[in-house]
């Protein structure tokens, strides 16, 4: 049986519980300029599905010369994506991927084993005003993976799945709902989109993944009778037909879920793995420098500098 901490035999069900089974106030956090809101991992909600990571980036407005200065750091475990409303970012990473991360694209990163990235708003994107908003999402991986090649992919905005119709405008990142299924492979059961509702408008809950959740980036929905503003993440219990109806001022949403894990993941700085062990590897690969021969690569053309392992 898959592991979910809220599959419990002896929680009620039917009338006895709400249908919405865990909402999740975002913790801020002061990254030095400008602002994340932590939605995942919450004190009860690890995951949801296998996103066992997610930050609301922004808004934020950097003046002309200032941005983000994200230096080389290492993963494990995990595969990264970070979804961008407004701005651009500079993706570099040990594989020797350059590329830029434009609104409504996707750069899909798989650590497994090992892999080193950095983001930046450098060059041209630093020679005006810029603005920058947008979702960093983490996906555990399965057992069988976590020790895999790095790889990465790069989806165009245009390449994406759009489903459009009756108020909703619906972008599929990745995975598979409603039909349609992203470009992109992915490493275990399960979807992301980007939602986008008008006035009124409702949308159903994907019924075929176990896991689902909701989070509203702007206006808010009403859904089985409440009410949820911005900066709210919705876990819905398995099984439920619900949809989320867009009020006055519409919504925007992010969806995601999918099929859970075999078990829960150990979360250290930016390592995620099944076992304390694969964790300790990784800090002391990283703690050893070994650029050359080593676990981890620096970034080819930003290997001047990179986030030494934490002291903690």
């Amino acid at each position: 049986m898959s592991w979910n901490p809220a599959l419990d035999p002896d929680c009620p069900t039917g009338d006895a519980v709400d249908a919405i089974e865990t909402v999740i106030v975002p913790r801020a956090r002061d990254l030095g300029g400008f602002e994340v809101r932590r939605a995942l991992p919450a004190p009860r909600r690890q995951m949801v599905g296998p996103f066992i990571f997610f930050d609301q980036m922004g808004p934020v407005e950097f003046l002309t010369g200032q941005g983000i200065d994200v230096r080389p750091h290492p993963h494990i475990g995990l595969a990264t994506v970070t979804y961008l409303y407004k701005g651009r970012l500079h993706h570099r990473d040990s594989l020797g991927t350059d590329q830029w991360i434009e609104p409504g694209a996707v750069n899909w990163m798989v650590s497994g084993h090992g892999v080193t990235h950095s983001e930046r708003t450098d060059g041209e994107a630093r020679k005006a005003p810029l603005s920058m908003m947008g979702i960093q999402t983490w996906v555990a991986l399965p057992e069988e993976l976590e020790d895999a090649p790095a790889s990465f992919e790069h989806a165009p905005e245009d390449a994406l799945p759009l489903l459009e119709g009756e108020g909703k405008r619906v972008r599929l990142i990745l995975g598979d709902v409603w039909g349609e299924t992203a470009p992109v492979t992915t490493t275990s059961e399960m979807f992301y989109a980007d939602a986008t509702l008008e006035p009124g408008a409702a949308i159903p809950l994907p019924d075929n993944h176990e896991d689902r959740g909701v989070y509203v980036i702007d206006g808010a929905v009403e859904v089985a009778g409440q009410e949820f503003e911005a900066g709210r993440m919705m876990v819905f219990r398995p099984g439920d037909s619900l949809s989320l109806k867009a009020g006055a001022q519409g919504a925007r949403l992010m969806m995601l879920g999918g099929a859970t894990l075999n078990g829960p993941r150990h979360i250290w700085w930016n390592f995620v793995a099944s076992s304390r062990d694969r964790i300790d590897a990784a800090k002391e690969a990283w703690r050893a420098g070994d650029w050359a021969h080593g676990r981890f690569r620096l970034p080819p053309g930003d290997d001047a500098e990179h986030i030494p392992l934490p002291d903690r």
